[in-house]
This record gives structure tokens, C-alpha cells and sequence, in this order.
């Protein structure tokens, strides 16, 4: 059973840091192309950044210069550095896998196959 497990959300003031973690079980994801994204209340659900297996980036502007994604497939997880918070960032934080490998960088969330269940970012002003 395919299972990705977000961790790390919690409750920080404007300006701080978190680090969210991604962990996947159940099959590798090392070639997968890996993707974050959030859900603020009342809202859509938003891309936010995505990494491919070659570790190519990509990010929505809203974030860029401040979260940087990254992944150890050796530890079969995927990682979200969120630096320089604002209110604005407040969201439910979601990872989810691409279906192919080899796939290149991905911000359309019909094209993710594995979603984790979400882990709560709450950012004081």
C-alpha cells in the first residue's frame, strides 16, 4: 500500500521557519516527479513546488526566494524548507507523487497520483 506521510506543520510566527517533511512507503519515488501543494481555508488547493528526479525545481511565485523544496531518495522523502513565513502562508500543506518516472517538473495536480493527507501550517501575524 502506497502511503506519503506529511509531518512538520505547526504554529509559527510571521517571519519564521519550517521545515516540512514528505515520507513515502509502499513503492520508491526516487524517479517520480514530487510536488507540493496548499489548501488555504475557504480556498482552492494551490501548486506550491514541485522537484523532478533530476532534481530540477520549480515554484510558484508566491513563494519563490523564500520555501525551497528538495528530496533524499535514499530516505524516500521529500522535503519542504519554508523560510521568511507570512500569514498568508496559513494553509493545509500537502505532498503528493507524479504518476510516471522520468517525468519533468509538474504544476498541474491531475497529473499526481499519491497525495498525503495534509499537515497544518498555521503563520501569526
Amino acid at each position: 500500500q502506497v502511503q506519503l506521510v506529511e509531518s512538520g506543520g505547526g504554529l509559527v510566527q510571521a517571519g519564521g521557519s519550517l521545515r516540512l517533511s514528505c515520507a513515502a512507503s509502499g513503492r520508491t519515488f526516487s524517479n517520480n516527479v514530487m510536488g507540493w501543494f496548499r489548501q488555504a481555508p475557504g480556498k482552492e488547493r494551490l501548486f506550491v513546488a514541485t522537484i523532478d528526479w533530476s532534481r530540477t525545481t520549480y515554484y510558484a511565485d508566491s513563494v519563490k526566494g523564500r520555501f525551497i523544496i528538495s528530496r533524499d531518495n535514499a530516505k524516500n522523502t521529500v522535503y519542504l524548507q519554508m523560510n521568511s513565513l507570512k500569514p498568508e502562508d496559513t494553509a493545509v500543506y500537502y505532498c503528493a507523487a507524479d504518476t510516471l518516472p522520468y517525468g519533468g517538473i509538474n504544476t498541474q495536480q491531475v497529473s499526481y497520483e499519491y497525495w498525503g493527507q495534509g499537515t497544518q501550517v498555521t503563520v501569526s501575524s
